[in-house]
């Protein structure tokens, strides 16, 4: 094999592909990047038989060929070689990739590419079973909204998933690990039919960090399998998980007792400052008193000190003393992007309902601490 590539595009690649690429005892070719080099294009591929990223980008082929070079390596060196004016040239000879920056010149071992597994091809015209398109910026978003919310334990493979269903011409994404639940809905420029979709939570930061500053739409296609993106030289497959997300709406409180609306960096200034003085479980002490107008935080730390935090907010309904993890309400912030937000009590023992105001589609739910 033997190319030349524009050294932006190339880093670029190599460095969104690495990231997927896996460390496995038993497949070490899963450490390495792929390079297939064909006519005036370059694609490069990783795997870790969870997830499969292909990245296709021009490049001058002299020679074409398929090698395996160690993924670490090579990022390693273009990304810290300068800049070349007239591309990078790679070549392959005799078990070894000559990457060669203008600057500077790498010799690297490289791997059979035979051992390197194929990435399975989900299409409209192949193996799909739902095919639809989505704006990827949009969609990103939605996995953003909640995806910190799902299981990190894979007892219950289902919780360690977001949650994705089509509805009354709403996309909604949703994500739980049983002790909070967010759920982010978004209209539909027109409507689809995809079903339900469970994508594991350790491949969504891969999917996020690919496609987030894509502002147009991604071709999305599934079997009972896998699900892939595809975008203009862009293409990720990922395993779905086969099972049932929990009927999570029912859970939803239908009334509420006591609401507060307060100004949202107002109450992550006050949970910042509480959790230096919160135990080792991060409880804080929720205190509403609206005859008083009275919202505050407490924390008590035995081995640091204690902390009250007073908070300017707008209260209606009954007074409730209540602990949560201030953790967890810190977590939700990063999906609204309104400056206000309310949060809906339903008394002691109940969880407690976090949305933006006005409302943006975004609903998290959290479960209090018992003292």
């Amino acid at each position: 094999m033997r190319i030349e590539c524009i050294h932006e595009k190339l880093t670029w690649a190599i460095s969104a592909a690495e990231k997927v690429a896996g460390k496995h005892m038993t497949l070490p070719v899963l450490s390495c990047l792929l390079f297939d080099a064909g006519k005036n294009e370059l694609t490069i591929k990783a795997t870790n038989l969870d997830i499969g990223i292909e990245i296709t980008i021009p490049a001058k082929v002299e020679e074409t060929g398929i090698v395996a070079i160690p993924a670490s390596t090579l990022s390693s060196f273009v990304t810290g070689a300068s800049k070349s004016d007239r591309g990078v040239k790679i070549e392959t000879k005799d078990g070894v990739a000559t990457v060669d920056t203008q600057n500077s010149k790498g010799v690297i071992k490289v791997m059979p590419s035979e051992d390197f597994p194929s990435i399975p091809r989900i299409s409209a015209e192949g193996s799909a079973e739902t095919s639809f398109s989505i704006n990827g910026a949009e969609f990103v978003k939605g996995l953003k909204s909640v995806w910190y919310s799902s299981s990190v334990s894979g007892i219950k493979p289902e919780l360690s998933s977001v949650y994705i269903y089509c509805e009354d011409g709403f996309v909604t994404f949703a994500a739980t690990d049983s002790f909070r639940l967010a759920e982010r809905k978004m209209k539909l420029k027109k409507d689809k039919d995809f079903g339900q979709i469970l994508i594991p939570h350790k491949n969504i930061p891969d999917i996020i960090r690919i496609f987030e500053n894509i502002n147009e739409d991604i071709s999305v296609n599934l079997n009972k399998n896998q699900i892939s993106f595809t975008n203009k030289g862009i293409y990720v497959v990922s395993r779905v998980v086969d099972g049932v997300f929990p009927d999570y709406r029912q859970i939803f409180p239908k009334q509420k007792t006591t609401e507060v609306t307060v100004l949202k960096q107002d109450l992550l200034n006050a949970l910042k400052v509480s959790h230096i003085f919160s135990d080792k479980f991060n409880q804080v002490t929720m205190i509403i008193d609206p005859a008083e107008k009275r919202f505050e935080l407490k924390t008590k730390n035995a081995d640091i000190g204690e902390n009250t935090h007073s908070v300017m907010a707008a209260i209606e309904g009954e007074a409730i003393t209540i602990n949560f993890n201030y953790k967890y309400i810190i977590d939700c912030f990063q999906s609204i992007d309104t400056d206000s937000v309310t949060l809906s009590f339903n008394g002691l023992n109940r969880p407690v309902l976090v949305r933006a105001t006005p409302d943006n589609g975004f609903t998290y739910l959290v479960m209090p601490m018992n003292r």
